[in-house]
């Protein structure tokens, strides 16, 4: 079994920065993929941004520049840096870790940016 723990959300005015961070715990393979989604009131869940254990990533069209997705295995940690922050960012984030046959979710982190 696998456990997600998502921390970092909060709330900042447009132009801010937030650190979002997810800590895996349990039967976590070597090869996996970690990633961010977001979904906003009414809308379906999109990809923020993913990367694999050999540290290819990449990035919704409309987070590219401004968000960085790291990884840190020794932790077993995913961090979303978001910078330039934008109201239509706001969304509850969700922490995923795919593992290929085996999909796993964290409980989400809301962020809300003001304008």
């Amino acid at each position: 079994q696998v456990q997600l723990v998502e921390s970092g959300g909060g709330s900042v005015q447009a132009g801010g920065s937030l650190r979002l961070s997810c800590a895996a715990s349990g039967n976590i393979f070597a090869i996996n993929e970690m990633g961010w989604f977001r979904q906003a009131p009414g809308k379906e869940r999109e990809l923020v941004a993913r990367i694999t254990n050999i540290g290819f990533t990449n990035y919704a069209d409309s987070v590219k520049g401004r968000f960085t997705i790291s990884r840190d295995d020794t932790k077993n940690t995913v961090y979303l840096q978001m910078n330039s922050l934008k109201p239509e960012d706001t969304a509850l984030y969700y922490c995923n870790l795919d593992q290929g046959r085996y999909t796993y979710w964290g409980q989400g982190t809301q962020v809300t940016v003001s304008s």
